[in-house]
């Protein structure tokens, strides 16, 4: 036992001594181990804190991206909701530019400053609502500092939309409009008015009266504001209205009245485009307000909270005035014209005329285009505007949206213009554009001393309503269109007669305002049934008597087109073309009833080269063989026409050749014609002391002549005794001696022509043509022999008998009193001279000559001439001498 005992004692001796050993050893590797952890306890704090700094660095870089990326999102929505304008830096205005608008929607918001205690160049801009979207409320101890701003937020918003369609009204009874006198320029375009004491109530009663019409006639229920209305139309109907009520500090309370019509105005504005900008004026928070409130460090807004506002430096007063001032002129000279192409049809040709004309002029306030429609009602219309009005562009627009629509087959127009130009010349061929609106049938320019042509147009289209009444009669029709179907192979286009300055055919008490008034009237009357409309433009029609005084042809005219500060147009009462701008125009298809006005804006349709592709589009398309219209230039002398063919010897002969004199005055542009045949009298006298013209009509009844007789088979004698015309006689001489016979005769020859054409019994053709007669009056009246003739005996045989032998007189006289003279003197008689051309001589002086007592009603004109054939004519025709080429 003891021996079992001492072997477990040394047992435990020897685990002790082994425990103790590894305690000995963990010791020193924990003193080791301790001593590794002392050694790196440096390094790992280092490492420790690199570990905390990177974190904190990560966290602050991405910090920073974050707050970059918002801050950019932030400056990109500002831009968007404040673009232009209405956000951009003052460092990028220029005095006196333009600023880029919009087409008539608001800016949703304005900038004011930047948000933050500091400004920098990357804070987000501070924005507030404005138009379509609040009325504002500024306050603060700085006085200037709150009209400063509300300064720079109207230029932004005036910038920021169309010129004029911002219309701003200042309530400033303490400083009399002086806190805002740096937008007084804007005056001039009629985009600012300043009320002083007083002015309060009146202002809310018109803001009020605005808006009840704006919800009642505007958006008549249809619409919720005039921002939708816009959004969906495209087009704003409506000015904004802001009012700016500045507060006097020393000034009365409202009235219970005032306060009442305030809160009306404030409640209802913002939907009918009206908002107040208030300072010292308190605005019920119900109403859509946003407040401003401006302390010493920065201002606080109830957009941006608890978020301060750095307020951006007002614009200096040269950039605010030279900006106000560029507005007024974008005002006062009115909103650009809308497309020219906006009026044509997308395939040309297409509508029937039958029922009426529909045609677009331009576009209406609403955006939508308007049409003028001539038919049975309204039949006619009526143009007026000062000149520079834009009365040639209107017309232009009119004319292109009715020759892009209706064909030539539809459509047939007149045109003429009685001032000096050319306006509708380029619709006619000409040596630098052959082609011509195929609708056109006659155009007319250069005709304001040409009353006559007017009145030749006004005689065709009466003949012609006649024919159409005629054809209406037989087909049992009432109207056009019923005609149309009656005769569907028959060719009636409706007819517009386009008569520009058409005061001029009536400015003058004579015959031929008698005559064109009642064709007028008649044409007014009985025209729409039959599809002729009249289009009578003017500047000013009030001094017409002769229209005004015939109330029934003025009630005729429904369709009244008034061009700015055109008077008398519309009606005595309708101001309305006082108020319009340039490049627009009040359209009244009721006689003028103000009730009735459509405001429309007109395009540019001047450019040449615009009409010109359109033209030769509208050309390219007529059908073969069409006849260009007839074009008469009262400035241009028309040119010996071709002939035709020599006719038939025996119809010649029993017919008589036919001299031309020149051209008529009338649609057709006929030759003055004289027939020389073996009745009494066939004969001419050319009147007048104005040479070129004198030989003109001699030259020109030479080559006809000449040209009508087969070679040999007539005979000529020439007589020139006035040196001034020899070229022209002499040239006469060498044509017609080409084909026949013609003997040139001296002074000395006179007696010898005289006595061989007297003695003549010939039955060939023998013209005699003398120029300047009268020049040997002397030698004519005295007698060669004892028993011979005179020279004035044989001139009157060969006056009386030649004709009968083919034998014909034409010659020149320089007076009427020499003619007398060489035909006998007073009581000579003056039936030997059929027909006769006067050119410088007046109406009584030819009073032997015409049937009626006192001569016909004639003051000469330089290029014109009076010609009457007593075998044809009831009246005198007006005649443009040809120019014969040599």
């Amino acid at each position: 036992m003891v021996a079992a005992v001492r072997r477990e004692l040394a047992a435990a001796r020897h685990a002790a001594r082994a425990a103790q050993a590894a305690t000995v050893t963990a010791r020193i590797a924990a003193s080791e181990q301790l001593e590794a952890v002392r050694r790196s306890a440096p390094r790992r704090r280092q490492e420790l804190q690199d570990a905390r700094d990177a974190a904190r660095a990560e966290a602050q870089t991405r910090w920073q991206r974050e707050t970059g990326k918002l801050t950019g999102t932030l400056r990109e929505l500002a831009e968007a909701a404040a673009p232009g304008a209405a956000g951009s830096l003052w460092a990028t205005w220029r005095p006196g530019a333009k600023p880029d608008q919009q087409t008539g929607f608001a800016p949703g918001l304005l900038r004011i400053g930047v948000l933050g205690h500091e400004p920098g160049a990357d804070a987000p801009p501070a924005l507030v609502p404005l138009l379509d979207a609040a009325h504002l409320s500024l306050s603060g101890d700085a006085t200037a500092t709150v009209d400063g701003l509300i300064g720079a937020l109207l230029l932004r918003a005036l910038a920021s939309v169309p010129a004029g369609a911002l219309r701003v009204t200042v309530y400033d009874p303490g400083q009399l409009g002086g806190a805002l006198a740096g937008l007084a320029p804007l005056a001039a375009g009629g985009m600012i008015t300043y009320l002083g004491p007083g002015g309060l109530a009146p202002l809310l009663d018109d803001l009020a009266e605005q808006i009840r019409r704006i919800n009642e006639n505007v958006l008549g229920g249809v619409y919720l504001s005039v921002a939708e209305l816009a959004a969906e139309t495209g087009r704003r109907p409506e000015p904004w209205r802001v009012a700016v009520l500045l507060a006097d500090p020393n000034g009365a309370e409202l009235s219970r009245a005032e306060r009442a019509q305030l809160h009306r105005v404030a409640r209802s504005g913002v939907a009918a485009g009206v908002h107040l900008i208030s300072r010292g004026f308190d605005l019920a928070a119900d109403t859509g307000v946003e407040s401003i409130t401006i302390g010493a460090g920065a201002a606080r807004t109830s957009l941006t909270g608890e978020i301060p506002v750095q307020l951006d430096p007002p614009p200096n007063a040269t950039l605010l005035t030279g900006v106000c001032r560029a507005l007024a002129e974008q005002a006062t000279a009115g909103p650009p014209p809308v497309p020219f192409a906006a009026l044509l049809p997308e395939q040309p040709w297409q509508q029937s005329s039958a029922e009426a004309l529909r045609a677009p002029i331009g576009e209406g306030t609403d955006g939508r285009l308007v049409e003028l429609v001539l038919g049975d009602d309204p039949p006619h219309a009526l143009i007026g505007g000062p000149s520079g009005s834009g009365k040639t562009n209107l017309l232009y627009c009119w004319l292109a949206a009715l020759t892009t629509r209706y064909s030539p087959d539809e459509l047939a127009l007149y045109l003429l213009d009685f001032k000096e130009g050319v306006s509708f010349a380029r619709f006619a061929p000409g040596t630098r554009d052959p082609s011509w609106l195929p609708q056109v049938r006659l155009v007319g320019v250069n005709v304001n001393a040409d009353r006559e042509f007017g009145l030749a147009l006004l005689r065709h289209l009466a003949d012609e309503l006649k024919r159409r009444a005629a054809a209406a009669k037989a087909h049992e029709a009432t109207k056009l269109a019923e005609l149309r179907a009656e005769d569907p192979t028959g060719n009636w286009p409706r007819i517009v007669a386009v008569i520009d300055e058409f005061q001029v055919l009536l400015g003058a008490r004579d015959a031929v305002t008698t005559e064109a008034v009642n064709l007028l009237e008649d044409l007014a009357r009985r025209g729409r049934s039959q599809g002729i409309h009249l289009v009578l433009a003017s500047q000013d029609v009030s001094g017409i008597e002769a229209l005004w005084g015939r109330s029934g042809l003025v009630s005729q005219f429904t369709l009244r087109i008034a061009l700015p500060k055109a008077r008398r147009i519309l009606s005595d009462v309708n101001l309305a073309a006082e108020l319009i701008p340039r490049c627009h125009a009040v359209v009244n298809a009721d006689s003028g009833v103000p009730s009735a006005n459509t405001v429309v804006r007109l395009p540019d349709a001047g450019d040449r080269g615009t009409w010109l592709s359109l033209q030769e589009q509208l050309w390219l398309a007529r059908t073969p063989g069409s006849e260009p219209p007839r074009l008469f230039d009262g400035d241009a002398r028309p040119l010996f026409p071709l002939l035709p063919p020599t006719p038939d010897p025996e119809l010649l002969a029993r017919l008589g050749a036919v001299a031309l004199l020149g051209e008529t005055i009338d649609v057709g542009g006929r030759p003055a014609t004289l027939r020389l045949n073996r009745a009494p009298g066939r004969n001419l006298a050319v009147l007048g002391t104005r040479v070129e013209e004198a030989c003109a009509i001699l030259l020109a009844a030479g080559h006809a002549l000449a040209g009508q007789h087969a070679p040999g088979t007539a005979r000529f004698s020439l007589l020139c005794l006035d040196d001034d015309a020899t070229t022209a006689a002499k040239s006469l001489h060498a044509l017609v001696a080409a084909r026949h016979r013609c003997d040139w005769y001296a002074v000395d020859d006179v007696h010898a022509l005289l006595r061989a054409a007297a003695a003549d019994t010939d039955e060939t053709p023998h013209y005699v043509f003398g120029f300047a007669l009268d020049a040997v009056h002397d030698r004519l009246a005295a007698k060669p022999g004892p028993g011979l003739p005179s020279g004035h005996e044989l001139l009157r045989t060969v006056l009386t008998r030649g004709p009968e032998r083919r034998t014909h007189l034409l010659g020149w006289w320089r007076t009427v009193a020499r003619l007398r003279d060489d035909l006998g003197g007073v009581g000579a008689r003056f039936d030997t001279i059929g027909a006769w051309v006067a050119l410088d001589v007046h109406g009584p002086e030819l009073s032997p000559l015409y049937p009626q007592a006192g001569g016909p009603a004639w003051a000469p004109r330089t290029g014109r001439a009076l010609h009457f054939d007593r075998a044809v004519h009831q009246r005198p025709q007006l005649v443009i001498p040809y120019e014969v080429a040599p």
